[in-house]
């Protein structure tokens, strides 16, 4: 199992840049379906989406404060998951890994 983790980690770790480091991801992990890249590219594509959705909200707000919020939850949650990745654990982003997991099934 442990070279299973190995040979996914590079697609993992590239999920957290952005979200076009999410679909490069996918598209890296295409052909050698890896268990443990999926499930990091579904957590990192699912951030990257939230993020974006609490950004334009935010942004429709004029609210500088949620702003600061948004971008400190977001920070802590990243570091989390790439770390997560980094050292080749699954471990899930609190309260919403699991929701990730089921909603974006697209990613395989």
């Amino acid at each position: 199992m442990k070279e299973n983790i190995k040979e996914g980690k590079t697609a993992a770790i590239t999920a957290y840049f952005t979200i076009v480091g999410s679909l490069i991801a996918i598209s890296m992990n295409a052909e050698p379906k890896n268990s443990f890249a999926r499930f990091h590219i579904r957590q990192a594509f699912g951030l990257h989406l939230l993020f974006i959705a609490f950004g334009i909200l935010s942004s429709n707000w004029g609210n500088i404060y949620s702003f600061f919020g948004l971008m400190l939850s977001y920070s802590i949650l990243w570091f989390y998951g790439f770390f997560g990745a980094l050292s080749e654990k699954k471990q899930s982003i609190p309260i919403l890994g699991p929701y990730f997991q089921k909603w974006f099934t697209f990613i395989s």
